[in-house]
């Protein structure tokens, strides 16, 4: 990779692209834009020499203007934001989930206009068949495992439909768009409380809360015989780079193939701690699919690798990094604190949404509609006593008057 390229991180302030932002600072990439629609101070990683844009005005890519700019004279697009986490929010918060296709939309659409070079998307296991997952003694899913299509509900829906926005942009436009199927990427810099995180954090953060309370007991979701496959951050980021730079065309799965339950995955963090829990079942809550695995066939047959590193080592690294981060925070009268979620069902969306106080400084109604479009229609005549649409769409109500979006949510 040339260091004179112009690369663009979308969802830099989250765990996958904190990481993907420092792996270019490492190649020498001199011009690196990083977006997140987090405030600066709520990125886990964050690197000042290169261009931030935080925040909802500036890193809300729903808005087709800031995908825009982000775009503008860009090589590379990496396109990794997404309003998502573990099971626990994904199968409660469906219709966040869905809406992170207006992102999606908008970065492709920018970067098409802007004449990118490549573009990656990054999409998730939970594009496969549910029928295909039901036993936890799994067949590894192959790439064409994704149809028929019966993905995971909201969350899977969006990514398989944003895979295939991705295919007709390289078949309409020309933009060589690739796609890697994320396979539950773990370690350290990540979500690791608050209901966002994935199964490899929580765990960790579990058995970390009862060694720091004394209190050595464990609650499990669902009941442990649920399997998964879990790849650390650096395969993540390596498999991303790769895949990116090669003439993959079709969407492939990035993930390891050492499949364990997740009394398994308790027992490598047990064992990391040097402690035995008792455990509890907690059978109503979420628990996804039964099984779901990584064939890498197709990823060793393109690129000669897969992701390799061995749970337990990266297991290890990762239940260090919480370990410091958690006693930063928290000791044995808080402890139990750490299990309180953040997210529940029905959750608000992210800042920018229209709930939240910056949204006062948005066009929140309009943010999402490219700029010019309906320029051509025929202006229409506003009725009597009412004020014209472009009026109230640009936000320019009169003090007093209520917010767009609850009108528009009647």
């Amino acid at each position: 990779m040339s260091k004179n390229l112009s690369v663009v991180i979308t969802g830099a302030g989250g765990f996958i692209g904190g990481h993907l932002v420092n792996h270019f600072r490492r190649m020498g990439v001199k011009n690196i834009r990083a977006a997140d629609i987090k405030p600066l101070d709520e990125w886990y990683q964050v690197f000042r020499d290169v261009e931030n844009f935080a925040g909802p005005i500036r890193g809300d890519c729903r808005d087709f203007k800031v995908c825009r700019k982000l775009c503008d004279g860009a090589d590379e697009v990496y396109q990794l934001a997404a309003d998502m986490g573990g099971m626990g929010f994904i199968e409660n918060n469906k219709a966040l989930c869905m809406l992170s296709v207006l992102t999606n939309t908008h970065m492709l659409l920018a970067a098409q206009e802007a004449g990118v070079g490549r573009f990656f998307y990054a999409s998730s296991a939970c594009v496969y068949n549910a029928e295909k997952q039901k036993n936890p003694n799994i067949t590894a899913l192959r790439e064409a495992d994704a149809y028929p299509g019966l993905p995971e509900d909201g969350y899977g829906w969006e990514k398989l439909f944003s895979e295939r926005m991705c295919r007709h942009f390289r078949e309409d436009f020309g933009i060589r768009t690739r796609v890697a199927r994320f396979h539950n990427v773990y370690g350290p810099n990540g979500t690791w409380e608050g209901g966002r995180e994935k199964a490899p954090a929580a765990i960790c953060r579990k058995v970390i809360a009862a060694v720091v309370s004394g209190k050595h007991e464990i609650e499990i979701w669902g009941d442990g015989t649920q399997t998964r496959s879990f790849m650390y951050i650096d395969d993540c980021v390596r498999g991303i780079n790769l895949i990116t730079h090669s003439d993959i065309l079709e969407p492939i799965n990035l993930g390891s193939s050492e499949l364990v339950s997740i009394n398994q995955l308790v027992d490598i963090a047990e064992d990391i701690a040097g402690v035995k829990l008792k455990r509890h079942y907690k059978l109503d809550a979420p628990r996804g699919v039964a099984g779901r695995n990584s064939d890498n066939t197709k990823i060793v047959g393109y690129l000669k690798w897969e992701p390799d590193t061995r749970l337990r080592v990266g297991m290890e690294k990762t239940y260090r990094w919480i370990y410091d981060e958690f006693t930063a925070k928290y000791n044995a009268k808080t402890a139990h604190l750490s299990s309180v979620s953040t997210f529940t069902k029905g959750s608000h969306p992210i800042p920018g949404d229209g709930f939240n106080p910056e949204s006062k400084f948005m066009d929140t109604w309009t943010q999402g509609i490219p700029a010019g479009y309906g320029e051509r229609a025929p202006a229409k005549k506003a009725a009597k006593g009412k004020k014209p649409a472009k009026a109230a769409a640009k936000g320019k109500a009169k003090k007093g008057a209520k917010p767009a979006r609850k009108a528009a949510r009647r």
